[in-house]
């Protein structure tokens, strides 16, 4: 391993000889190549958990409570995503940010392509679900060895004015990576009858992560590697500190930084994992047409970040999370409605829900991250970004789909409404934390 990845460095910096000077739109490159591979590895897991594992890894427990155990391990790779980042941090401080990347790709795509080949629960037992539960952990801990410190290199090198347009471009990966799993998913589910797609067609995504994380490896090596983003590194005090000084001397503008994008975070798996769950639980609806639904809406969404980006620029970042924050507990109070309203509503639903994801989450990346102290910015902010995941969105598949079934759709929006008062608190204490 030490001897590929030195290899890989070097071949990095050779082809990257040619550069002198460091430039945003360089560092957006990479940043938002490497955003859609983890995206991609997120959404298929995500769909398959939705359509897939509770049948085969659960078949002795009716569909519904197979899908709560489902989300139940689902939500393992954001509990295990603060260890990552202790475990790669240490890595990084040792070894450097080469090493750290390609451990943490190669984790992350073996971990994901290695789901495929889990046998079902009918044939080695209550193992296929131990062993769900390894590589789902193991997921965990690489995306979070995958943060690489270049989302925060982008907003710190973006023009004075424009750095909302640039806080955006990392949360474009997001919708693409949807959007290429939607589709992979559809068309398998789609084109074989029920018994091809469970046998071996709902394996080929998986298949499909481990190439794009190769490509993705590379488009960071590219990057982080040259001296000159070493140099860029080290000057702007990007280098990771240890975790404990860290949570000690930062604990209050991470718990800020982690809450402040609540509402976006809750509404991101209240428009892509728990509508699929309920559409394919409730409804006599096939999971393919849901899934080119969720296609096109990611596309209104994608549109949406992008519009972020001005919108912040104009009237600041903390006024557009707010803004949109009220709006999204606006959405809670009719988006059960519209869910529960037969083909046409789930569209609206979906469309809407997209767009004002779109707005929020395209500037919730390190909203708070001019908080941190510069010696423990590049550690702070991946912490933050663990535990807004692991709070925001981590259980929100499982809790949306408890209350719903438990006491009907309205509850579920009163769970979204719960995530915008929290950003909304956030965002108002985190004025006196400097």
């Amino acid at each position: 391993m030490s001897e590929t990845t030195a290899d890989a460095e070097r071949d990095a910096r050779l082809v990257n000889t040619r550069h002198e000077d460091v430039n945003p739109n360089d560092i957006a490159i990479g940043v938002i190549i490497g955003r859609t591979s983890e995206a991609f590895d997120f959404f298929v897991y995500a769909i398959a958990s939705v359509i897939v594992f509770p049948r085969l890894f659960f078949p002795f427990v009716d569909p519904l409570t197979g899908t709560f155990f489902s989300f139940v391990i689902f939500a393992l790779a954001f509990v295990a995503r603060p260890f990552g980042t202790v475990i790669f941090t240490a890595i990084d401080r040792s070894y450097g940010k080469s090493v750290k990347l390609t451990s943490a790709l190669f984790l992350l795509g073996t971990s994901t392509v290695a789901v495929a080949f889990i046998p079902s629960y009918e044939t080695i037992g209550a193992a296929s679900i131990w062993v769900l539960c390894l590589f789902r952990i193991g997921q965990g801990l690489a995306l979070a060895g995958t943060w690489d410190g270049l989302a925060s290199l982008l907003a710190l090198n973006a023009p004075k004015h424009h750095r909302g347009w640039y806080a955006m471009i990392p949360q474009l990966g997001a919708p693409l990576g949807l959007i290429v799993a939607s589709a992979l998913f559809a068309f398998f589910v789609g084109n074989l009858n029920a018994t091809d797609f469970y046998a071996w067609g709902w394996r080929y995504p998986f298949y499909v992560a481990f190439a794009i994380n190769v490509v993705a490896l590379f488009a960071r090596l590219r990057i982080v590697s040259t001296p000159e983003y070493t140099n860029l590194f080290q000057s702007r005090e990007l280098q990771p500190s240890a975790v404990l000084p860290t949570l000690r001397t930062q604990g209050a503008a991470i718990a800020l930084g982690a809450f402040a994008p609540l509402a976006s975070f809750a509404l991101f798996h209240m428009v892509t994992v728990f509508p699929l769950s309920w559409v394919f639980l409730y409804t006599d609806e096939g999971p393919a047409r849901f899934l080119l639904i969720e296609a096109v809406s990611a596309a209104f969404g994608l549109v949406a970040i992008v519009i972020s980006g001005y919108l912040a620029d104009r009237f600041g970042r903390r006024t557009l999370l707010a803004a949109t924050a009220v709006a999204i507990a606006a959405f809670s109070g009719f988006a059960p409605q519209l869910l529960d309203g037969g083909p046409a509503g789930e569209t609206v639903f979906m469309i809407l829900g997209f767009i004002l994801l779109g707005l929020s989450f395209g500037q919730s990346s390190g909203a708070l991250a001019g908080h941190f102290e510069k010696s423990y910015r590049y550690t702070a902010s991946a912490l933050t970004s663990d535990f807004a995941w692991l709070f925001g969105a981590g259980f929100a598949p499982l809790a949306a789909l408890l209350l719903a079934a438990n006491f009907g759709l309205i509850s579920a929006g009163g769970y979204l409404l719960s995530g915008a008062a929290v950003t909304l608190l956030a965002l108002y204490f985190s004025q006196w934390e400097k």
